[in-house]
């Protein structure tokens, strides 16, 4: 495998929720980190090297990877958002898919020993052409795969995708189901869902980024795509459920208080193929990473100096 240490590696969208794991595994171990985002950030000790970038504008693409020269790029940038609203459409189409084909042209040209693609659940995954995407999100996701894959085929690009499932942990956005449950359980509110009937794929945010760093330093595995989750479904109401009682709130969640998403797919990961190809397996149970997920959001709520949004 390909020793962190002695390559350069940039993340794009190192801001989100992702990205800000990844760094903090990646900053002790590799030899030089540089992290992408929209607005300006300091640069402090012990953290990645920062640029400001629009990875729509294909001009700051190429300035970029022509001043920081990297070896290794995590493409994780773009709306992380299934909203299903039409003004969705556009800045979802360039935020992702615009951002992906302008990297990944750069990426070719330049050259670089390997490309770590961002994929996800919401991707249709079927062989039947007629199927439709859930969202703009799982639209531009889509596409965004489909020419990663075409990269790779016509133009060697070293590319390997690693398709998230339902990555939850601390810090992850308290607009998202898990922190937003939390936070509203804490404040002794009943939070308002769906029915809570949609099964999904939970997985630790931990166990993710383990999967991402695998893909980036196994050899000879370009061109496929793999799956990071616990290969398990679990419904929103059972995970409600259990989050609820590691809270320990008087509140309870009020289901069908929202009406349910259409065309929202519910598929579990194919964990087998990712561990023959990576030896990886998650290590998380999901009681473990609930317990931890809430204690740190319980932590963060009763600090004098947590954030105004957790508020």
């Amino acid at each position: 495998m390909t020793s962190l240490s002695d390559v350069k590696v940039l993340i794009t969208g190192a801001s989100g929720f992702l990205g800000t794991h990844l760094i903090q595994r990646l900053c002790p171990i590799s030899g030089e980190v540089h992290a992408t985002s929209r607005t300006q950030r300091p640069n402090v000790k012990g953290g990645p090297l920062w640029w400001q970038a629009d990875l729509e504008n294909l001009g700051a693409v190429r300035s970029l990877l022509a001043n920081v020269k990297p070896d290794i790029i995590f493409h994780m940038s773009g709306l992380a958002s299934a909203i299903q609203s039409v003004e969705f459409v556009l800045p979802t189409f360039h935020s992702l898919l615009t951002s992906t084909v302008n990297l990944l042209t750069v990426a070719t040209e330049a050259g670089c020993q390997r490309v770590v693609l961002a994929g996800s659940l919401n991707e249709p995954q079927s062989k039947d052409p007629e199927i439709i995407p859930s969202s703009p999100y799982a639209a531009a996701k889509w596409a965004g795969s489909a020419y990663g894959r075409m990269f790779h085929a016509l133009y060697g690009t070293p590319l390997v995708i690693v398709r998230t499932f339902m990555t939850y942990g601390p810090g992850q956005d308290s607009r998202k189901l898990i922190p937003s449950v939390v936070l509203s359980l804490l404040k002794n509110e009943s939070p308002k869902l769906s029915s809570g009937e949609w099964n999904a794929d939970w997985i630790f945010i931990d166990d993710v980024i383990d999967g991402f760093l695998a893909a980036a330093q196994m050899p000879e595995i370009e061109g496929v795509t793999l799956d990071l989750g616990m290969g398990t479904l679990v419904t929103v109401r059972e995970l409600v459920e259990k989050v609820a009682r590691y809270v320990g709130s008087s509140s309870q969640p009020l289901f069908g208080a929202l009406p349910d998403r259409v065309l929202e797919p519910a598929r579990k990961a194919e964990v087998m193929m990712t561990f023959e190809k990576l030896g990886w397996k998650p290590k998380v149970s999901l009681e473990s990473g609930l317990q931890q997920t809430v204690e740190w959001y319980r932590a963060q709520f009763s600090s004098s100096s947590m954030s105004p949004q957790l508020r």
